[in-house]
């Protein structure tokens, strides 16, 4: 898997609180972000999964 660019624009306050939360774990404000992304998918399709499930039983 490659990666790729992608730039955003961010209110000062923000990347603030960014650098504070990364900084609590070590992390650069990059590597912070990244991860909040990929938990945030994660958590989304693991959701999903479990809705389609218990569609497919009949679960109420």
């Amino acid at each position: 898997m490659g990666s790729t660019v992608l730039s955003l624009r961010i209110d000062g306050e923000l990347l603030d609180r960014l650098r504070k939360h990364a900084a609590k774990r070590g992390m650069s404000v990059q590597d912070y972000v990244v991860r909040t992304l990929i938990r945030d998918d994660f958590d989304e399709r693991f959701k999903t999964s479990v809705e389609e499930t218990e569609r497919f039983y009949g679960v109420a």
